[in-house]
C-alpha cells in the first residue's frame, strides 16, 4: 500500500488506457504538425514530465513578472503602469507553454514512458495554469480589482472542472472544436500581443466606438457600448455555455450507453458551484473600516462592497478611518492564488478518481479555510456582529496568507505523495527516462523506446 493510494487504487491503475477525442480544427490542420516537430527539438533523454514542468516554470516565471511590476495589482488604471514588451514575453510564454503541454504526450510515446502518471502531472499543471493565466490576463485587459476579474476565474476554472467532471464519467479526453487549450489559449496570445503593442488600456475602448457604430442611432440603442475587455468576458460566458452543454451531450451519451442516470452525474457539478460559491462570498464581505490611531481596533460596516478605483485615497484621511475590503486591497491575488491551490487540490483528486476507478470526491477539506473565512467575514450581514477572525485589516491579512499557504502546503504534499505512489508502484520515475527491472534495478529505456529507433535512423 503506498502512503496516499490504497492497493486497490494502485492496481487499477495498470488498467488505464488514455483515450482522447481532438476535434480541433486548428489542432489538426495547423498545430499538430507543429507540435510533431517541436517534440524532436527534445532529445529521447528528457522525461515528458520534465518538459510539462518546464512549461508550467515559464507561466510561473510570467507570474513572478507580475508581482515584481504591480504588487498590488492596480493595473493601469490604478496608476502603474508596466512595460509593454513585458506583454509580449507573457504571450511567448504561453504560447511555449502550450507547445510544452502538447509535446510531453508526444515525448512520452517516443520514450515508451505513457501511462496514468503522464495524465496526472499534465492535469496537475493545467490546473495550475489556469489561476495563473486568468490573473495575467486579467490584468492585460486592465481589469484590475474588478468583480470581472473574478468572473475571469471563474469562468477558467468551471471550463477545467467541466473537462475533467466529462472525462471521469466518459473515459475520454475531449477537446471540441473550440476547445481551451487550442483556441483558448492562442486568443490569450493574441491579447497578450495586442496589449504589448497598445496597453492595457486600450481594452477599455468603448466596443461601438472600436467598431465605428457608435454614430448609428439605431445600434446604439440596441447594444450596449461596453469596453472591450468586458466584451471579451460576455464572449467568454457564451463559450462556458457551449462547453457546458458540450460536455453534459458527451456525458450524457455515455451514461445512457452504459445503462447509468443520465442526471445522477449533474450533481457532481454541485462541489465546484459550491466551492465557488464560498469564494465569491468571502470576496463581497462589508467593507472593514480601520481606525488608525494607537490602539484602535477595526469594525465592519454592513453595506456592499466599494466600487471606489483601487488607487482611490480613504475617504476621510481626516477622520483617521480607511475602507477595507479584500477585493480593493494587495490581498487580491493572494486570494485568487489561495482559490486556484485548492482548485488544483480538488481537480487533483478529480483525476486521481478517474484513473483509479475510485468514487468521485465531492468534497475538499481545504474548504473549510475558506468557509470559515468567508462566514466570519459576513458576521455583520449574518448575525450583526463584528468579524472574530478578520477584526481587522492586519488580522485579514494573517487569514488570507495562512489559508494561501496552508492550500499550498497540502497541494504540494498531495503532488508529492501520489508521485511516489505512483512511481514506486509502477516501476517507473517521474523526472529521467528510467524503470526498474525485475531486480529492483533502476535502468535507462531510452534505448529499448519506440520512437528511439526511428530518431537515430534520422541521424
Amino acid at each position: 500500500m503506498g502512503d496516499y493510494l490504497s492497493d486497490e487504487s494502485l492496481q487499477s491503475l495498470k488498467k488505464y488506457t488514455y483515450k482522447g477525442v481532438d476535434k480541433s480544427i486548428l489542432s489538426k490542420y495547423a498545430m499538430n504538425s507543429f507540435w510533431t516537430w517541436f517534440v524532436t527539438l527534445f532529445p529521447l533523454s528528457i522525461a515528458p514530465n520534465t518538459i510539462t514542468l518546464s512549461g508550467l516554470c515559464i507561466v510561473i516565471f510570467n507570474f513572478f513578472t507580475l508581482l515584481y511590476y504591480d504588487p498590488s495589482y492596480l493595473t493601469e488604471k490604478g496608476g502603474v503602469y508596466i512595460p509593454q514588451w513585458i506583454y509580449f514575453t507573457w504571450g511567448i510564454g504561453l504560447f511555449l507553454y502550450q507547445a510544452f503541454d502538447a509535446a510531453d504526450g508526444k515525448q512520452a510515446r517516443r520514450t515508451g514512458m505513457a501511462g496514468p502518471l503522464g495524465e496526472m502531472f499534465d492535469h496537475g499543471c493545467d490546473a495550475m495554469n489556469t489561476t495563473l493565466e486568468a490573473i495575467l490576463v486579467s490584468q492585460a485587459l486592465n481589469l484590475g480589482r474588478s468583480w470581472w476579474t473574478l468572473a475571469s476565474q471563474v469562468a477558467t476554472l468551471a471550463n477545467f472542472y467541466l473537462t475533467t467532471w466529462e472525462e471521469y464519467h466518459t473515459g475520454f479526453l475531449y477537446l471540441g472544436v473550440f476547445s481551451g487549450p487550442v483556441e483558448g489559449i492562442l486568443i490569450l496570445v493574441v491579447i497578450y500581443m495586442i496589449t504589448g503593442v497598445y496597453g492595457p488600456s486600450f481594452w477599455d475602448t468603448p466596443i461601438l466606438d472600436f467598431l465605428h457604430l457608435s454614430h448609428i442611432p439605431l445600434i446604439t440603442s440596441t447594444f450596449p457600448n461596453i469596453g472591450l475587455n468586458v466584451f471579451f468576458m460576455v464572449f467568454g460566458a457564451f463559450g462556458l455555455a457551449f462547453n457546458i452543454l458540450s460536455s453534459y451531450a458527451n456525458v450524457r451519451t455515455a451514461m445512457r450507453a452504459s445503462g447509468k442516470s443520465t442526471t445522477k452525474p449533474l450533481l457532481l457539478l454541485l462541489p465546484f458551484l459550491f466551492s465557488a460559491g464560498i469564494q465569491v462570498a468571502w470576496l463581497s464581505h462589508p467593507e472593514l473600516s480601520t481606525t488608525s490611531r494607537p490602539g484602535g481596533g477595526g469594525v465592519f460596516k454592513i453595506h456592499s462592497p466599494s466600487f471606489l478605483p483601487p488607487n482611490s485615497p480613504p475617504p476621510s484621511l481626516s477622520g483617521d478611518r480607511e475602507l477595507f475590503t479584500i477585493r480593493n486591497s494587495a490581498l487580491f491575488i493572494p486570494f485568487l492564488c489561495a482559490w486556484g491551490l485548492q482548485f488544483a487540490h480538488q481537480v487533483g483528486r478529480m483525476i486521481l478518481a478517474h484513473l483509479t476507478k475510485t468514487s468521485f470526491p465531492v468534497w475538499d477539506w481545504l474548504w473549510v479555510l475558506s468557509l470559515v473565512g468567508a462566514v466570519d467575514a459576513n458576521l455583520p450581514r449574518i448575525a450583526g456582529t463584528s468579524p472574530i477572525i478578520q477584526s481587522t485589516s492586519l488580522a485579514t491579512t494573517l487569514y488570507v496568507y495562512t489559508t494561501f499557504w496552508i492550500s499550498f502546503i497540502a497541494y504540494a504534499r498531495f503532488c508529492v505523495l501520489v508521485i511516489n505512489d505512483i512511481t514506486n508502484f509502477m516501476g517507473i520515475a517521474c523526472f529521467t527516462v528510467r524503470k526498474k527491472d525485475k531486480e529492483g534495478n533502476w535502468r535507462n529505456v531510452t534505448g529499448e523506446a519506440p520512437g528511439a529507433v526511428e530518431a537515430r535512423k534520422g541521424k
